[in-house]
């Protein structure tokens, strides 16, 4: 593959990195995405390493590609640093981004367009509720309780019954929290593509629970591409993820996650804007089950905002 001629002036800026939890991660997405954008046009890798932008970056000539994953990468921050510097970069923009980073707001925006989602109770660690309260707001003693803002399952606890539930409650570190009935079933992943949704990945983790070690262990958890539903049941999830895409207003490409309960009833876990972009991530999977290479993924996710360039700078 070769750029259009028209774009021989351009260069992608990968970012990677950042300061959050997830800066390894990023490391990793980062790195195979630049390897391959390289194929396509002029691209360099900056390693972010604080909470602002990067210096040198051009906006006559750059277009960034992000895979900034957690805090600040995946919230806003860094897109609204990028669109006061006029640096055009690709993928959603602040306000979605800032939106489906808040669990909480993703499923009441997907919720208002007919996406099915859990019941939830969000709270600040400073105002936690005791368990005897979040049992009966949720109908059960068998709950999720994870950090509302945060990717990659990190902190996510699982407990079971009042004692374990108030044991969780009090462990909590300082932050936004989101508690939902811990709903049982199967996990799955679909990738979207310019409001269009790609194939629906199986995530099956060898200890039951997708949590941070299961995505980041190798052979912790099996993926099953194309996930082995019927056809009724893959067209209805690919159709939630691109409902729940429009609503959140996402733009250019993410990732949206469910949990299936049986063929007919399925839930919403979350949209991920910056999904991770190593050659064996799930969007990547999710994109070779409707026939894209890894290559031909991340052209196809930095195109948008290489049409933006253009538009915006015709001589470019």
């Amino acid at each position: 593959m070769t750029a259009p001629a028209s774009s021989s002036d351009l260069r992608i800026t990968v970012l990677a990195g950042g300061v959050s939890s997830e800066r390894e991660v990023s490391l990793g997405s980062g790195a195979a995405s630049a390897s391959a954008l390289a194929r396509l046009w002029p691209t360099r890798l900056i390693d972010v390493k604080a909470d602002a932008l990067p210096p040198g970056l051009d906006p006559a000539r750059d277009i960034v590609f992000s895979t900034l994953h957690g805090t600040f990468g995946e919230d806003g921050g860094m897109q609204r640093l990028l669109d006061a510097a006029g640096v055009v970069y690709a993928g959603c923009d602040a306000a979605s981004s800032a939106l489906t980073m808040d669990k909480a707001a993703t499923k009441r925006a997907a919720a208002s367009a007919g996406v099915r989602v859990a019941a939830d109770q969000s709270f600040h660690s400073s105002n936690r509720p005791t368990a005897e309260a979040l049992i009966a707001a949720l109908g059960t003693d068998r709950v999720v309780i994870k950090p509302n803002d945060q990717g990659s399952s990190v902190g996510l606890v699982l407990p079971e019954g009042r004692d374990a539930i108030a044991a969780a409650l009090a462990a909590l570190t300082p932050g936004n929290w989101l508690a939902e009935p811990r709903l049982i079933g199967r996990e799955l992943s679909v990738g979207v593509l310019e409001g269009r949704a790609l194939g629906v990945v199986e995530i099956r983790p060898r200890s039951g629970v997708y949590d941070f070690a299961s995505k980041y262990t190798k052979g912790a958890t099996e993926y099953l591409a194309p996930a082995p539903l019927d056809e009724a049941a893959t067209a209805a999830v690919r159709g939630a993820a691109e409902k729940a895409f429009a609503a959140c207003r996402c733009r250019d490409y993410a990732r949206v996650d469910f949990i299936l309960k049986s063929p007919e009833e399925f839930y919403l876990l979350e949209i991920n804007t910056l999904p991770g972009m190593k050659e064996t991530s799930l969007l990547p999977m999710s994109a070779r089950v409707a026939g894209l290479d890894f290559t031909e993924l991340v052209r196809a996710l930095v195109s948008p905002a290489v049409r933006r360039f253009q538009e915006a700078r015709p001589s470019a």
